[in-house]
């Protein structure tokens, strides 16, 4: 199972260089694993940068996915990894999320590398 930060999510939907990195996980959309508050970040996102309708259909990918609602048992258990990796209330849902499916967490996002599960590649690498 996999689980792919909204940082990686933004990379694979612009084509950036790290798209690569980030579409293996994205594109088994059977073993992916997208928790909703990924899909708030990113299509607020990219409707500031590009307008709705472009928003509208790059999340579209997303939804190939299995989608996790943030529910009381994962909001706990966000604030409790929050307060042991003193991770920000966004990342601590996403990591929660990976954790309870046991799934690797792909990013690009510091705050999340060292942490177990994470397979993290630095923004400004090469793929």
């Amino acid at each position: 199972m996999n689980v792919v930060d909204s940082s990686g999510w933004m990379e694979y939907l612009s084509g950036s260089p790290a798209t690569a990195f980030f579409a293996a996980a994205i594109e088994d959309s059977e073993s992916l694993i997208v928790p909703t508050v990924s899909v708030y970040e990113v299509f607020k996102r990219i409707v500031q940068l590009h307008g709705e309708r472009v928003a509208l259909n790059k999340i579209g990918v997303m939804r190939r996915g299995t989608s996790v609602d943030l529910t009381d048992s994962f909001a706990l258990s966000a604030a409790r990894i929050s307060l042991e990796h003193t991770l920000p209330m966004a990342d601590s849902i996403i990591y929660a999320t990976a954790r309870a499916f046991d799934a690797t967490l792909w990013t690009q996002d510091a705050d999340f590398k060292g942490l177990p599960g994470v397979r993290y590649r630095p923004p400004s690498s090469r793929p």
